[in-house]
């Protein structure tokens, strides 16, 4: 089959594409699922460069995929069935098979696309649990959306405004800003070329005084001090993304001079079951289907262009989800 395999970290050179690579067998409680898209998510260059150790090598990258199920193992979940449409989230999405445990593996509706299910379920379901789960979002509140033009960043814009938040979104350039604005935020800033006080002060400005309520910052060191200091007081500063770098060294006392709650949050410790996945899924596909949520899909990259790709993410070149088709 055709796979992209990797076997240490470095630069995108380290990316292999292969083409007589082994079809993979599902074990006990998987599925085999023919991909027919691969999504692509800031998480792969991670594992890629090394900022994540690899669980082993030679490691098959890509955390998510939709497809047809070509063979169930034992024990598998019953409505898993061969030739049925799935959605999963797993490892080992760059190819055109992938083994994956039933426990990540979710029929898709008939009335959702196979590509719009691989474009968003991983970036979406990330978003859906941060204003569900790592600050329950309330109507009216204030919420500051880094990168905002960016896979996540487009579906926060647009859930908040579908429960009523008032959204503060940056993202690097005016074309982003405005492409944010387009899926719900209110009001745009930019963060690179305003040094941090400016920044503070808008966001004190717009918000009456009082800071945000919350921050759901996928950028990482270069604008987590930024907005850390425009969170209110108990408010909830979430970090869940490294796309400039990791944030290190940070003292907690810091928290103390407004009583904030910091956390850095990862999707699957809020869909460990099934059910849990379940749950959210069906929440999503709700979510698209009454509130007309875009899927927006910057490009669709044929898997042997790999490498161009992951430059195109790692470059600020995209907006949107980026897809792969084997």
């Amino acid at each position: 089959m055709k796979a992209v395999i990797i076997e240490k970290t470095g630069g995108t050179d380290v990316l292999q594409y292969k083409t007589d690579w082994p079809v993979p067998e599902p074990k006990d409680g998987e599925v085999l699922v023919k991909n027919e898209y691969i999504g692509i998510n800031y998480i792969d260059t991670y594992f890629r460069s090394g900022v994540y150790p690899l669980p082993e090598v030679p490691f098959i990258l890509g955390r998510e995929g939709s497809g047809t199920i070509a063979a169930v193992g034992a024990n598998a979940p019953s409505d898993l069935k061969v030739g049925s449409r799935v959605v999963y989230m797993g490892t080992q999405a760059y190819a055109e098979y992938t083994p994956v445990s039933g426990k990540s593996t979710i029929p898709i509706p008939d009335s959702i696309d196979s590509k719009i299910a691989a474009a968003a379920l991983l970036q979406a379901l990330t978003a859906l649990t941060l204003i569900r789960e790592a600050y329950p979002v309330q109507k009216g509140d204030w919420v500051l959306v880094t990168a905002a033009a960016g896979g996540v960043g487009l579906w926060l814009c647009q859930m908040l405004r579908a429960v009523g938040a008032r959204t503060i979104a940056t993202a690097s350039t005016e074309e982003k800003r405005q492409l944010a604005k387009e899926n719900g935020a209110e009001v745009l800033l930019e963060y690179h070329e305003e040094d941090r006080d400016v920044f503070v002060k808008k966001v004190l400005e717009i918000t009456g005084g009082e800071g945000v309520h919350a921050v759901f910052d996928s950028v990482g060191k270069d604008t987590f001090d930024s907005s850390l200091a425009v969170v209110r007081r108990k408010g909830t500063m979430v970090s869940f993304g490294n796309a400039s770098g990791p944030v290190t060294g940070f003292s907690l006392a810091r928290l103390s001079a407004k009583n904030v709650k910091l956390l850095r949050t990862t999707l699957f410790n809020y869909i460990a079951t099934r059910d849990e996945l379940v749950q959210y899924a069906d929440e999503l596909w709700k979510f698209i289907e009454k509130d007309g949520l875009n899927v927006r899909i910057h490009d669709v990259y044929p898997l042997a262009d790999i490498a161009r790709a992951t430059q195109d993410i790692e470059g600020r070149k995209t907006t949107g989800k980026l897809v792969l088709k084997p």
